[in-house]
């Protein structure tokens, strides 16, 4: 019966071994891809930039951003000269004009771009903790093994294990 079970376990696991590939994309976008060029199409002015009204704690937000993307800037809430010339590095990295003022589409397309950035990074950075050594409590001082040998493990510990 035993011998059963674990060649049961055994297959599912083979069967499901595609699955447990499925995940979220690692793979870099192209980031001018998402940029509709009927968008591109308007400059930004000072007009425009007005119009999305932006405090100051909204545009420390934007610095803020800017910086999480690699773009980095002072967050002071002020839209100064080297602001302003960051705002126009992003534009030209993503196919805007560059005019180192936004519009309410550019300023949409900077928070949805952070967002995706900052949740590719949690991504990884799940990655990188699986080199660390598993913390427990009560002294077990052994890594479990993930994937479809820990479950082989877990069965066969379970069938031939101590009772």
């Amino acid at each position: 019966m035993r011998v059963f079970i674990l060649a049961l376990s055994v297959f599912g696991i083979l069967v499901s071994a595609n699955v447990a590939k499925a995940g979220p994309s690692t793979t870099d976008r192209d980031l001018l891809a998402s940029v509709d060029p009927a968008t591109t199409a308007q400059e930004a002015t000072q007009e425009t930039e007005d119009r999305i009204g932006l405090d100051k704690g909204k545009r420390r937000d934007v610095q803020r951003r800017l910086t999480g993307l690699g773009f980095n800037t002072k967050v002071n809430g002020r839209f100064d000269k080297s602001t302003r010339a960051v705002i126009t590095r992003w534009q030209a990295a993503r196919g805007y004009p560059k005019t180192g003022f936004l519009d309410t589409l550019q300023h949409q397309a900077l928070l949805t771009e952070s967002v995706s950035a900052a949740r590719a990074s949690l991504g990884s950075s799940d990655k990188s903790d699986d080199s660390r050594p598993a913390r427990r409590r009560g002294g077990s001082h052994h890594r479990s093994i993930g994937g479809p040998v820990g479950m082989i493990g877990g069965v066969v510990g379970g069938l031939f294990g101590r009772r």
